[in-house]
């Protein structure tokens, strides 16, 4: 059904993502890290809740991080905490900053017209994708949308993005990424895009369920892109699902197998704070990246794997 597989129906892929769980390059390298494959590592959801923001600008001036993923949309997103990132690429640039277009709960669009809404907020996750592959979104309000988080990231950057993804990685989703792709395409022509396909042997991709659904998403949108000549990032990974008990440590040293030259690795480093909590379920697990990141054994495993920060 849909294409996702032997088996596979529209409320399996929904169940699966709905689980509380990735223009110009990245130049800056990490410090003290050097090596002959080089990718980007990116934190998304700055702009999520400032104990988060603080972390991950923590993470950028270490050295640890050369990509974030910022939520215009998000209640706790200001120009403040535009300018406390901006300033860090003051005299060279650290790091790449992109927009992470927020369009399901408990998020509320930027644009007042936007349609539909549950209790004035997007939709939840698995409703939209369902509603997606059902061709039950509608198209201009999406566009507008994303158009309007374009805008909002140009007013407080004073600039384009670098790239563009999705929280939750809606930007892959049926209808969605038709939206986002022409905005993309008008709007910030010089912008590459996330895609979310790995770059692992056939026989492997099933042991993750999640990471092989955004395989699949990412087909559809790789394609779209190709078409209309945006760039994408060549792999992804950082996909895993959020449990207590995950030890993110080995979880990330799997991310690095098969990442080719240019791939990119998603992650969620932050501090937890009331806004953080109040707004998503993904919340220790953010510190537990964090300690990871910033600790001693991330560059001793880059340089085990000779991995360097593009």
């Amino acid at each position: 059904m849909i294409g996702l597989g032997p088996g596979a129906s529209v409320e399996e892929v929904a169940s699966v993502l709905d689980r509380p769980s990735g223009r110009s390059d990245p130049t800056g390298a990490a410090q003290g890290i050097s090596g002959h494959r080089r990718i980007r590592l990116c934190a998304d959801d700055y702009g999520i809740s400032p104990a988060v923001n603080a972390a991950i600008r923590d993470l950028v001036v270490r050295g640890r991080l050369n990509a974030v993923s910022v939520m215009v949309a998000a209640p706790s997103f200001h120009r403040s905490e535009a300018h406390a990132l901006s300033v860090l690429n003051s005299g060279a640039t650290r790091v790449a900053i992109g927009l992470h277009l927020t369009l399901t709960a408990p998020f509320r669009p930027l644009n007042n017209d936007y349609r539909p809404l549950r209790e004035g907020a997007f939709l939840p996750l698995g409703t939209t994708l369902v509603r997606g592959f059902l061709h039950r979104l509608d198209e201009a309000a999406l566009a507008a949308e994303v158009a309007a988080q374009l805008r909002m990231f140009v007013h407080t950057f004073g600039r384009a993005p670098d790239f563009i993804d999705g929280h939750q990685h809606v930007h892959l989703f049926p209808q969605v990424r038709e939206a986002v792709l022409r905005v993309a395409k008008e709007s910030a022509p010089n912008t590459w895009l996330r895609q979310c396909g790995r770059a692992v042997p056939r026989r492997l991709r099933f042991a993750e369920r999640k990471a092989w659904l955004l395989d699949i998403l990412s087909q559809d949108f790789q394609q779209r892109a190709l078409d209309l000549g945006i760039r994408t990032n060549p792999a992804f990974a950082g996909a895993y699902e959020f449990r207590p008990d995950v030890d993110f440590a080995s979880l990330f040293e799997g991310f690095l197998d098969a990442l080719p030259d240019g791939g990119l690795i998603m992650c969620h480093p932050g501090f937890v704070d009331a806004e953080l909590q109040r707004l998503d379920p993904l919340t220790t697990l953010r510190e537990r990246e964090y300690a990871f990141l910033a600790g001693g054994a991330f560059p001793e495993l880059l340089a085990r794997h000779d991995v360097a920060l593009a």
